[in-house]
């Protein structure tokens, strides 16, 4: 499925996440999501949205999340 960016702030729609705060649910294409939806980063409307080309989105979740896991530790937000 396609990624939209918002040209205002540059926050990615990906249609495998959706949107949990705006009730977009996961798998949803950007064609689905309702007009009156805005930007959850900024506000922008969805018209200010814009489609990536595959090559300006390649992100792997997996390895994300591996890489947070393996950066930071309870111990760097907490005094023991």
């Amino acid at each position: 499925m396609d990624v939209y960016a918002c040209d205002l702030c540059g926050y990615y729609y990906d249609p495998e996440c959706g949107d949990e705060e705006g009730h977009i649910r996961p798998g949803t294409p950007f064609s689905r999501v309702p007009g009156v939806w805005v930007c959850p980063e900024c506000g922008a409307p969805k018209r200010r949205f814009y489609k990536l080309d595959d090559d300006e989105f390649d992100y792997d979740y997996d390895d994300q999340e591996q890489e947070a896991d393996d950066d930071y530790s309870y111990a760097d937000y907490y005094d023991e």
